[in-house]
């Protein structure tokens, strides 16, 4: 199943697409326990599609199957596969799921060809999720043998964009329990963004913008983008120094400090000259900043830098838009402004340090590690962050610190 941006979107109006949702509900309704919900979609006021979002509430209804089987088609496939007869959750969807006590079935898309496209639907039903359910969901889509139109195959790969799991070959299933889906919506939500200010999902035949004579993306940031990353690194070199005079060469726990605790857990009994020397990695790539507005990380603490930089400037467009506009101010605007994703797909040559999270790989970080051998990986070891990747490459020694 693909999941690719779809040609469709190019040239689509994606910065005005709307949501509304539409919901009847009679005051002595006795048939308790399932809504249906229509939510169009408009883009300025033109009907762009539009998708029927079953909400089954198990706590309110005497019989969840029976009254999601009365609805018919795809509710009410779900219902015989995630309840029994009486109506109670079957072993087997209590076992898949974390905490769920409503369900939410998405299906019955339709979009308009400008907009049938993965990372638009992703979005769309990101945004129902977020209207429509709590973290006590299972959000129900099609899985690809269920597909029988557009639509469903749409929806298919909107599912698994939005990190849902497969509960059967007919069904996908979000749950809202995870962190996972919710980290997976902020990215589709972060590309929507960049489709929307690049003008779809390509550029148009005549439009070379982004991209140099051999038909390479261009990896220069805009000035806008430069400069709000800079702000987030120096920020964050504010606080990684106060957590170096605050810590010293105590051993730290996850979530100590501003910094240094959002940092992998094999850096948390690091002393405290190498904590020093991290806080510089904030400074460094502030710096390259300031004077040549790109940056490179050239070891692997700066790496971890720069990821951290990216997020906490990722945070600041969506939430100091008065702090972005004072410090974007006087630059020129481009459609390339705040893609962040972008950002973290050519800034670097790898993200293998952010591998350094998944507590499945404990051990990666040694050269002699198995999972390390097979991926060919580089040290990725605490000791080895300040290393230069290549010979040259090593910062001026005499630079110091910027603060004692």
């Amino acid at each position: 199943m693909s999941t690719q941006t779809g040609p469709a979107a190019a040239g689509a109006d994606l910065a005005r697409l709307t949501l509304d949702f539409h919901h009847t509900h009679q005051l002595l309704d006795t048939a308790q326990g399932v809504q249906t919900w229509e939510v169009r979609v408009t883009a300025a006021g033109t009907p762009a599609g539009s998708l029927t979002a079953v909400r089954g509430l198990y706590w309110k209804s005497d019989n969840l199957r029976e009254r999601m089987s009365d609805e018919q088609s795809f509710p009410a496939l779900v219902a015989a596969q995630l309840l029994d007869e009486e109506g109670r959750f079957t072993y087997a969807f209590e076992e898949f799921i974390e905490s769920a006590s409503s369900i939410l079935v998405v299906d019955g898309l339709h979009m308009e060809e400008a907009f049938a496209d993965p990372v638009v639907v992703a979005v769309v039903v990101a945004a129902v999720i977020d209207r429509l359910t709590d973290n006590c969901f299972a959000v129900v889509l099609p899985a690809e043998d269920a597909c029988t139109d557009a639509g469903s195959v749409l929806l298919a790969e909107a599912g698994a964009l939005l990190s849902a799991r497969e509960f059967s070959d007919e069904l996908q299933i979000i749950d809202t329990a995870l962190a996972a889906p919710g980290e997976a919506a902020q990215r589709v939500r972060m590309r929507l963004r960049s489709l929307a200010r690049r003008g779809g999902a390509a550029a148009s035949d005549d439009e070379d913008e982004g991209w140099d004579e051999d038909g390479e993306e261009d990896e220069e940031l805009t000035a806008r983008t430069a400069a709000v990353l800079r702000v987030a690194l120096e920020e964050l070199s504010e606080q990684a120094w106060q957590d170096v005079a605050a810590l010293g060469d105590a051993p730290l726990r996850r979530g100590q400090g501003r910094v240094l605790g959002s940092l992998p857990p094999i850096t948390f009994r690091q002393d405290q000259q190498w904590r020093r020397q991290m806080a510089r990695c904030f400074d460094d790539l502030a710096g390259d900043l300031a004077k040549t507005h790109t940056v490179r990380p050239l070891c692997t603490g700066e790496e971890m830098a720069l990821h951290l930089g990216i997020d906490r400037a990722t945070s600041l467009t969506r939430n100091r838009p008065r702090l972005v506009a004072e410090t974007v101010e006087g630059l020129g605007e481009d459609r390339r402004d705040f893609d962040w994703d972008w950002c973290s797909d050519v800034l670097f040559e790898d993200h293998d340090v952010l591998m350094l999270f998944d507590a499945s790989l404990d051990g990666i970080e040694d050269s002699g590690n198995e999972i390390n051998q097979a991926l060919g990986l580089a040290s990725l070891a605490a000791a080895e962050w300040f290393v230069p990747f290549r010979p040259g490459q090593a910062r001026d020694p005499d630079r110091g610190f910027r603060r004692s």
